[in-house]
């Protein structure tokens, strides 16, 4: 099942043409990202960081479609790295916006150095796994 967040479109994310800026998409990412990571790892969050995403833009978004559901799902982990498979779906009418993925890597108290994910942390990243 989806870990979803719901995310105000705020006036700041427009660009001159009146639509939602195509950098801000990853911002709505990167906070579901982080507060799934967050709520399910704990500190373990703070030696995670971002190795790859690449998205498909689907329909834009403007303000009167006021707020977006970012929809993330853990599809695969590795030794370090676990891979989300998210979505951004206009609350206005039901349009996805969006379709991502992300790679998120586990690394050494520096953030230098890839390295495996400790047992609690790997078993609560299973627990959450979706089939691809």
């Amino acid at each position: 099942m989806s870990f979803v967040k719901r995310v105000e479109i705020r006036w700041r994310d427009m660009d001159g043409f009146g639509h939602v800026n195509n950098a801000v998409y990853l911002t709505y990412l990167e906070e579901a990202r982080d507060e799934l990571f967050t709520e399910l790892l704990g500190h373990v969050v703070h030696r995670m960081v971002l190795r790859h995403t690449s998205v498909d833009f689907q329909s834009g978004l403007v303000q009167e479609d006021d707020a977006v559901d970012v929809a993330v799902d853990v599809v695969r982990i590795g030794s370090s790295s676990v891979t989300t498979r998210e979505s951004i779906t206009a609350v206005s009418d039901g349009r996805t916006a969006v379709v991502a993925e992300s790679v998120m890597v586990h690394c050494d108290e520096q953030r230098t150095v890839a390295e495996a994910f400790p047992d609690e942390p790997r078993r609560l990243l299973e627990g959450v796994l979706c089939p691809a």
